[in-house]
């Protein structure tokens, strides 16, 4: 076939594979190799003719023959490789590439019918749509009887298939961005197993030599840079292409030696180490810089981000609980990770309904876990996150909720028994989301950006004031007993007043324009710095097309004919410039953002720990209250005295209640780099007492900070005090879900502890 190269020009444009997107170039080769030719007379146009029906009898006899080498490599990689298989025997994940939707089509049915299970392979190209592909690529990382993916670069761009360490590049791209794009689909930030990728290339052909040549010197380059090459492939060639080189490679009339020697010039220089690294690091290079106190704000913004949000304990928990509950099945299978073996139809049900992402619940998971750490587990299959925004969990949630809401709003009688005081409260939970602006359509409802459950207190003289943020997991339900010796409260004038509105008012004043000011400046950076990367890429195309429309339009007019018309160009400058106005007008919307109303969903009654001990006539607890208060600001400003001596900035943040009481931020190091903050959790206790009692709150947020947690004992006797003692990771197990607080040897606890000294 060899023959044939050297007479028939390359009909498709080359240069457009630079510029269009992988699914943009895919309908754009279908279209061009439907209604192209390279013939420019009748006579060409015959010759032509007679050429393409020999290669289709050619093609057409191997067919008939079963005789496909290229098939043949890759049953032989799919059946005996042993990367192919775990320790166990079952079969890895694999994607496998191809340039063209037929040799997709080819390939999944050979595939399918070696397998002997059509539902093993499932496909993405340029014609599916991005729900379904969306669809697929959920099936392919969480479904276990899916284990071959095969696809057109349509799925090398935006999809992340890092669940997968295995790839075969079926048919090669002449354009090097396509393969690093394809590598990245498994090479990614997460990726904990070793990736394996093979390329079939045919032998004796001037493009494989060429392709040979690229991946042996990568294959040495890849030692020296450690695995890196593939991050930069589509930078590395300056001057001249790797496609333009193999075009000149196909072409050549030059003898083998010769072709060699300018190939291994070629690649020397654009894979040589030195270029190489200059590559990496100036991709490394951060242009923009912040000030100090812009890191530490942003810090902070983290800081109050991770203590508001609902721990992995918590969700696992509360997930565990519910799914179960509608006839979910789930089993535990390595530490802290799970397989759903079945969804119910009620679920997905659900999610079909009130699904506000692209992402469907699946009938099964193969892995699921809750917290990050363990979403990869050496040699066995990633895990999907559970968290509340992931559409499992969204689904179990509404529906749970659609059985019990009443429940919340009818109220609760709950105990504070880290509460010495004897003033009962009203604690409302409050439900507040910033959306998205109304769109133009009005039958598009508005998304949410941010939805925040925040709580207000309401004391017996109608003073309102924010409860922090999690007030609710260190309260517990009250006994029949002690719920008879409060029922004069249930019945007090003040229980009966319009307190929800009291709540509302004040959500609204204090709580709601914090919410919305933090979400609207957070949407407003992102968008600025999206279109800021948005604009840059595609003015630079429409003024390169705009270079072409009249480059072409000069041809046109000098009387030649090019293979490509000025009109075409002229039709990818308006659409280039409508995508860019339109991408402005998206990211303009995405800063517009409305604050919804603010809504009660729930109440409950608090009566503080010291009440009813007064009530129940234990004279000795309640005496001590006065006493226990005092300990605790001598315990307090031991502690905030011992961090202010190492010159750390201190915040109590005893009243916010967020699981710690005073947080220190150490001063920056000398190279300007911010040391994390340190959460402190502060206990004293008078000299003689044998326990320390910790609130669940406070154990969640100790196992979910680790190093950050310190927890200081402070020893009061009188006037004087030992301490403070400093224990990292006090804690090893979380509490069940229905304890509200533990109480811990203070001995044990001591045994444990080091001077402050040692924790920095």
């Amino acid at each position: 076939m060899n023959e044939y190269n050297t007479n028939v020009s390359i009909f498709i444009n080359l240069d457009i594979d630079e510029e269009l997107s992988a699914e943009e170039y895919e309908l754009y080769a279908d279209q061009v190799v439907d209604q192209a030719t390279a013939a420019e007379t009748i006579p060409e146009l015959e010759a032509e003719i007679l050429i393409l029906k020999d290669l289709e009898h050619q093609a057409l006899g191997v067919v008939q023959s079963g005789n496909d080498k290229k098939w043949e490599e890759l049953s032989h990689l799919l059946q005996d490789r042993p990367e192919m298989y775990t320790e166990s025997g079952s079969r890895r994940k694999l994607i496998i590439f191809t340039e063209h939707k037929d040799t997709l089509n080819y390939l999944v049915g050979r595939i399918r019918g070696m397998l002997g299970n059509p539902e093993a392979v499932i496909t993405i190209h340029g014609g599916v749509n991005r729900d379904d592909r969306r669809k697929a690529q959920e099936e392919f990382r969480n479904n276990r009887d899916v284990q071959v993916l095969v696809a057109t670069d349509a799925a090398g761009e935006g999809v992340n298939l890092q669940n997968a360490n295995l790839m075969v590049n079926y048919d090669l791209p002449w354009n090097p961005n396509r393969l690093e794009q394809r590598f990245g689909r498994i090479h990614r930030i997460g990726q904990t197993e070793v990736c394996h990728l093979w390329n079939l290339i045919a032998s004796e052909t001037r493009e494989g030599e060429v392709f040979q040549r690229l991946f042996d010197k990568i294959e040495i380059e890849k030692k020296a840079l450690g695995g890196k090459v593939f991050d930069i492939l589509g930078e590395v060639f300056e001057g001249k292409s790797l496609k333009d080189l193999l075009v000149e490679a196909i072409r050549s009339s030059e003898s083998d030696e010769a072709r060699h020697a300018y190939q291994e010039s070629f690649f020397g220089k654009a894979l040589d180490t030195e270029h190489l690294k200059e590559i990496l690091r100036r991709n490394a290079l951060v242009e923009q810089h912040m000030s100090l106190e812009d890191l530490y704000a942003v810090k902070e913004e983290m800081e109050k981000a991770e203590a508001r949000k609902l721990q992995p304990y918590f969700i696992r928990a509360f997930f565990t609980e519910a799914f179960q509950n509608l006839t979910g099945e789930m089993r535990p299978r390595e530490a802290g990770r799970y397989e759903v073996r079945h969804v119910p139809a009620s679920i997905r049900e659900r999610d079909r309904i009130i699904g506000e992402s692209r992402t469907p619940v699946l009938k099964k998971y193969e892995r699921i876990c809750f917290e990050k750490d363990l979403v990869r587990a050496h040699g066995k299959p990633m895990a999907d996150l559970i968290h509340p925004g992931h559409p499992l969990m969204h689904a179990t949630t509404d529906l749970i909720l659609s059985a019990h809401r009443s429940k919340l709003k009818q109220g609760a009688v709950l105990v504070d028994s880290n509460d010495d005081g004897l003033e009962p409260r009203i604690l409302f939970m409050v439900d507040h989301s910033v959306r998205e602006a109304p769109a133009n359509d009005q039958h598009d409802k508005p998304r949410v950006a941010s939805r925040r459950l925040q709580f207000v207190e309401i004391d017996q003289h109608g003073k309102a004031f924010h409860a922090g943020w999690a007030p609710h997991l260190d309260l517990q339900p009250i006994d029949d007993y002690d719920l008879k010796l409060v029922q004069d409260i249930l019945n007090a004038p003040w229980i009966s007043a319009d307190l929800e509105g009291l709540a509302l008012n004040h959500a609204s004043q204090h709580l709601v324009p914090e919410h919305y000011r933090e979400v609207k400046a957070r949407r407003e950076h992102q968008a600025d710095k999206v279109l800021a990367a948005v604009n840059e890429r595609l003015v630079k195309e429409i003024n390169y097309w705009s270079d072409r429309y009249i480059k072409l339009s000069d041809d046109v007019a000098a009387g030649k004919q090019p293979r490509m018309q000025p009109e075409m160009a002229r039709r990818r400058v308006d659409e280039l410039t409508e995508r860019l106005n339109q991408r402005k007008r998206e990211l303009e919307a995405m800063k517009a953002v409305v604050s919804s109303t603010p809504v009660v969903i729930g109440g409950a009654l608090v009566i503080p720990q010291g009440l009813l001990a007064q009530r129940k006539g234990e004279t000795a607890f309640c005496a001590d209250a006065e006493a226990r208060a005092r300990i605790e600001m001598v315990a307090m400003n031991a502690v905030i005295a011992v961090e202010q001596g190492f010159g750390h900035e201190v915040k109590d943040m005893s009243a916010e209640k967020c699981g710690w009481d005073v947080t220190a931020r150490p001063p920056a190091n000398p190279d300007g780099s911010i040391k994390p903050d340190r959460h402190i959790e502060v206990k004293g206790r008078a000299k003689g007492q044998s326990t320390i009692t910790v609130s669940r709150n406070e154990i969640i947020y100790a196992l979910n900070q680790t190093d950050k947690f310190l927890l200081a004992v402070v020893i009061v006797d009188g006037d004087s005090f030992d301490g403070p003692h400093y224990i990292r990771n006090p804690f090893s197990t979380e509490p069940d879900f229905g304890v509200a607080s533990i109480n811990y040897d203070l001995s044990d606890l001591l045994s444990k502890a080091v001077s402050p000294e040692l924790t920095l």
